[in-house]
């Protein structure tokens, strides 16, 4: 089978979740003898606006087609629908000829290039990583810190919490509890509502495009129900190569609390919550320490921020970015793994992966992240962006001393990727035996 996989961004100078799920895809697809190449955008930051160049060339054996543009050059609406990359692909699709084309996610990318595929009659699958196609923070996380329970029905919503990034919004709104934005608007005052709105007309109709649409998570295949015909939607866990944690080695027979963080360092990954909860611990007669994986450079002042928090306690350790292959020995020489994200995380890898290697994961209550981990079986749960009760649930790992070994009892082996790919690979059939005679397509709108 011949595989087009556009993501975002790709390895090596992109690492994110999307990035390597992506990665993992390819390479199982290539080992088992299927074409695949890859399509991301490397730069938004082009000298010449309005010009798209492309380049190729390979990463692990993986062909990769980095895009190269100017985000801001152009009309506002080519942040979700760029013409110059719908352009391309038609013609890359002409050249290539694929069996089907795997989305990943919608970032950057924007739907012209989904567009095109469906136009061109190719099979389309599309995994959502994240809510991109229905929040334009892709994380239903408000400008002001506050989750978004729900799609707002009025577009000027999502405008005014765009507008909370700068603090001469954000901090009125958040010494009134809401009521300054709600005042702003009642006034005539315009946060840019026509652009959502417009957002919202192009990207929701879009969901019902492809041929189908698989979620890594209950929760975001729940955000998306009311946009994607039901026969189309797929719950699809990510699955590991098993084989890399086979051997790794634990190191439960210890007087102190290893307690671990491995992701991105991001505002959004709630690092600077699991350090504050640190603070709180009372060590009794324990040793604890705290460790810290992730890059240090891609947000300087969050990690500025971070390294202020942790001041100069000895037991907090930043170790920057860990490469893919120490990540099973790093994670199971964790008594715990700590998943404090702020956002609806959807199947944080970071969870699988502690899991695979034996330890059990603290996290936050909400989205993805409270569907994998089972509370009191093989991890714990603590109250959404509540520094206190992390700090209370990390304490009963100190005052519990059978707390961590019946935790660790309770573990059960993640799925394997080739168990998720038998379902990838149902779906892809699927997909493609759709167009093997004429199939009516479904458009909702929102």
């Amino acid at each position: 089978m011949n595989i087009i996989l556009p993501v975002h961004h790709f390895l090596p100078r992109y690492t994110a979740g999307a990035e390597l799920y992506a990665y993992r895809l390819a390479r199982w697809l290539r080992r088992h003898g299927h074409t695949v190449e890859v399509v991301a955008v490397e730069s938004v930051e082009h000298e010449q606006p309005g010009v798209l160049d492309v380049t190729l060339d390979t990463f692990d054996e993986i062909p990769v087609h980095r895009l190269h543009f100017n985000r801001n050059a152009g009309e506002r609406h080519w942040e979700y629908d760029n013409p110059l990359i719908g352009e391309w692909f038609a013609r890359c699709l002409e050249q290539t000829r694929p069996d089907l084309v795997h989305f990943q996610a919608g970032y950057l990318m924007g739907v012209a290039p989904l567009r095109a595929a469906v136009a061109a009659g190719v099979p389309t699958v599309l995994t959502l990583h994240d809510y991109w196609f229905i929040c334009p923070r892709w994380t239903l996380l408000r400008g002001d810190g506050a989750l978004c329970r729900a799609v707002p029905d009025d577009p000027a919503e999502c405008a005014w919490c765009l507008r909370l990034d700068q603090r001469r919004f954000r901090l009125p709104e958040q010494a009134t509890g809401g009521r300054f934005g709600q005042i702003m608007r009642r006034t005539g005052f315009d946060p840019g509502r026509e652009h959502i709105a417009a957002r919202r007309k192009a990207l929701l109709p879009a969901l019902a495009l492809p041929d189908a649409v698989i979620a890594p998570s209950r929760f975001l295949a729940d955000q998306m129900r009311a946009y994607v015909p039901p026969e189309r939607l797929h719950v699809s866990r990510p699955g590991l190569e098993l084989t890399s944690f086979s051997d790794v080695q634990r190191y439960n027979e210890r007087q102190g609390l290893r307690i671990g963080f491995i992701g991105q360092i991001a505002p959004h990954k709630g690092v600077h919550l699991l350090i504050a909860a640190f603070q709180q611990l009372q060590a009794r007669t324990r040793r604890i320490e705290l460790h810290v994986y992730g890059g240090l450079t891609a947000n300087p002042a969050y990690v500025a921020r971070l390294r202020r928090l942790a001041g100069q306690d000895p037991r907090i350790h930043f170790h920057g970015r860990i490469e893919n292959a120490s990540v099973p020995a790093t994670l199971a020489s964790f008594d715990v793994a700590v998943v404090p994200s702020t956002w609806y995380e959807n199947s944080p890898m970071a969870i699988l992966e502690a899991h695979a290697a034996g330890t059990p994961v603290v996290t936050a209550d909400i989205g993805g992240m409270a569907e994998l981990v089972r509370d009191g079986v093989d991890g714990l749960h603590f109250r959404f962006n509540d520094a206190t009760d992390l700090a209370r649930v990390l304490q009963r790992l100190i005052d519990e001393p059978d707390l961590l070994p019946r935790l660790r009892s309770g573990i059960q082996r993640p799925r394997s990727i080739d168990e998720e790919m038998a379902q990838i690979f149902a779906i892809y059939n699927e997909a493609i035996a759709q167009h093997t005679a004429p199939v009516e397509r479904v458009f909702q709108r929102g």
